[in-house]
C-alpha cells in the first residue's frame, strides 16, 4: 500500500490495487463543479486511466486541490520521467463550519509577511477562519482614520516586562525596549484579499469595552477617569481601566466599528466582551449616573448595555456579532456567536442558551499552553497541552440533545502572544498541534495517536516549506 499521509486526513479513502501513469498529474487532472454533491462535498477518483475532482462548489474543489496535492506527495517516479499516482477514491466533507486559528497580534505585533504565513498554514490544513485579535491593552494594530492616535500613541509600549507573571505581582523588571506596529488598511486589505483568495475568512476583533487601556491612553476621554494619563499597558493581566460608558464613547465605538467594517467583509465581527472589571464603573460618577438611569442593580450590567448599542452598527451592516462566553452573562443579543473558552462547559451553556456556539476551550486548544516540560520549553503561561491532547479532543461535548449539538458551529485553536515576541515563537507553539486540531475540526476519522503520528510526520515537511516554524515531534 503506498504511503499517503494527508492531513487532516479525509472522512472516507479507499486505496486500489492500481496505480495512474501521468507525466502531469496536476495538469492532466479533470476538474468539475457538479451538481450532484452537497456544496461543501468534494470527491476524487484516481484510476489507471487518470484523476477527477468533483465538487459541489468552488470553495470544494479547493479543498479537492489541497487533498489531492497532498496525495502526490505519495506518487513514486515511473518510466520515462513519469509518476505513479496511487489509485484511491476519496469521498469527503467537512464536519464544521467554522474551522479556525485566532492570532493575537496585540500583545506581540507580528508582521503582515507571518501573518499571510498563517494564512498558508490554515489552507494547507483545510481551515477557514482566522480570527484575528487587533486591540487590547498592550497595544491597538488597526489604522482608524477617524482617530489617528489609536495607532500613533496606541500601537506602541516604551516596554515590556520580564518573565512570568503570577496573579498577585506589583513589582516588575522590564526590557526597556519600545515595541509596536500596526496595520494600515492597505496591509490590512491585502490580508483579507490573499485569506480570501484561500477560501479563508478573516474575522477582526475589537475587544471591549474592556482590554481597552492602549484606546485610552490614546484618548483619555474614553476613560472612567479621564484626568489620570494612562500608558498603554506594559505588562499582562487584566487591566481595571475599561472604557466609560459615555454617549461620547458609544459614539466613538461606532465610529472605528464602521471603519472596520470597511475593510473586512466578514459576515462575523468579533467584539469581545471577556475580563471587563466593573471596578471604575462602581466609583465613577458618570457610569453611577448611567446605571440609575438604566435601572440596572448592579454596575456590571453596563457591559450588556454599552454592547448592544455598539452592536447596532453590526445589525445596520448585516454582520454577526461574537463574543467570549463572559458575553452569555450580560444579556447579548440572542444571535450573538459565542465562543467557549472558559471551558467546555461554558459551551453547554451558550448552546443551552440558544447561541450558535464556536468551541476554544482553554482545557483544550489554548496553544499558548506548555506543550513540554517547563524546565526545557520556552517560557509559557501555565497549563500543559501536549498534541496528542489536541489530538483527543472531542468538539461537542457528551451529553448535548442532538439540537443542542447543532448549535456547536465549530472549533478553534488560540493563540495568546504574550509569552511569544515573534513568528519563531509562535510557529513553535502553534505546530504540529494545529495538525491535530485541524482532524478534529474537520471531523476525520479518530483512529489511533500513532496513526497520525505516522501521517504528521512526513507532512512536516509541507510545513517546513512555507517558511513557517514548528516544535519538533518528541
Amino acid at each position: 500500500m503506498p504511503d499517503i499521509a494527508i492531513v487532516p486526513a479525509p472522512r472516507e479513502l479507499t486505496v486500489a490495487d492500481a496505480r495512474w501513469i501521468t507525466a502531469d498529474p496536476v495538469a492532466e487532472a479533470i476538474r468539475d463543479v457538479v451538481e450532484n454533491l452537497g456544496e461543501t462535498e468534494y470527491r476524487i477518483d484516481v484510476t489507471a486511466d487518470g484523476a477527477r475532482l468533483a465538487a459541489g462548489s468552488e470553495e470544494a474543489l479547493r479543498h479537492a486541490e489541497t487533498t489531492y496535492g497532498q496525495l502526490l506527495d505519495a506518487a513514486e517516479p515511473a518510466a520515462d520521467g513519469k509518476v505513479a499516482v496511487p489509485a484511491v477514491h476519496i469521498a469527503d466533507a467537512p464536519k464544521f463550519a467554522w474551522r479556525g486559528v485566532m492570532l493575537d497580534v496585540a500583545r506581540h505585533f507580528m508582521p503582515k509577511d507571518f501573518v499571510l504565513k498563517v494564512i498558508d498554514v490554515l489552507a494547507l490544513h483545510r481551515l477557514n477562519t482566522l480570527h484575528f485579535h487587533l486591540t487590547d491593552d498592550q497595544g491597538w494594530r488597526v489604522e482608524i482614520e477617524a482617530y489617528p492616535r489609536l495607532t500613533e500613541v496606541g500601537a506602541w509600549r516604551d516596554e515590556t516586562m520580564i518573565g512570568k507573571m503570577s496573579h498577585e505581582q506589583t513589582e516588575f523588571s522590564y526590557d526597556g525596549t519600545r515595541h509596536g506596529g500596526f496595520y494600515t488598511k492597505a496591509d490590512l486589505r491585502e490580508i483579507v484579499a490573499y485569506a480570501a483568495e484561500r477560501g479563508i475568512t478573516v474575522v477582526p476583533e475589537i475587544d471591549l469595552p474592556g482590554h481597552m487601556q492602549a484606546a485610552i491612553a490614546a484618548y483619555p476621554e474614553l476613560g472612567n477617569f479621564p484626568e489620570n494619563q494612562l500608558t498603554v499597558r506594559q505588562v499582562w493581566g487584566i487591566s481595571d481601566d475599561v472604557l466609560n460608558v459615555n454617549d461620547e464613547t458609544v459614539e466613538f465605538v461606532r465610529t472605528v466599528l464602521r471603519e472596520v467594517l470597511d475593510i473586512f467583509p466578514s459576515p462575523y465581527i468579533h467584539l469581545g466582551g471577556d475580563e471587563c472589571p466593573s471596578v471604575q464603573w462602581r466609583v465613577a460618577d458618570d457610569a453611577q449616573k448611567r446605571q440609575a438611569d438604566l435601572g440596572l442593580e448592579d454596575a456590571g450590567q453596563l457591559q450588556g448595555w454599552f454592547t448592544e448599542q455598539v452592536a447596532v452598527v453590526l445589525e445596520e451592516a448585516g454582520r454577526r456579532l461574537v463574543g467570549w462566553d463572559e458575553m452569555v452573562e450580560t444579556d447579548c443579543p440572542k444571535d450573538a456567536v459565542i465562543m467557549a473558552w472558559r471551558s467546555a462547559e461554558r459551551g453547554e451553556v451558550a448552546v443551552k442558551a440558544g447561541h450558535q456556539t464556536v468551541m476554544t476551550p482553554c482545557e483544550s486548544v489554548y496553544f499558548d499552553y506548555y506543550q513540554g516540560d517547563p524546565d526545557t520549553e520556552p517560557l509559557a503561561i501555565g497549563g500543559f497541552i501536549p498534541l496528542e491532547k489536541v489530538y483527543d479532543f472531542d468538539v461537542i461535548p457528551a451529553g448535548l440533545s442532538d439540537a443542542e449539538a447543532a448549535l456547536i458551529i465549530g472549533t478553534q485553536c488560540n493563540v495568546w502572544t504574550e509569552y511569544m515576541e515573534g513568528p519563531e515563537q509562535v510557529g513553535y507553539m502553534l505546530l504540529p498541534r494545529l495538525s491535530a486540531l485541524a482532524e478534529r475540526a474537520w471531523g476525520s476519522p479518530k483512529v489511533s495517536y500513532d496513526e497520525f503520528l505516522g501521517r504528521l510526520r512526513p507532512h512536516l515537511a509541507r510545513i517546513e516549506s512555507l517558511g513557517v516554524n514548528y516544535r519538533p515531534l518528541d
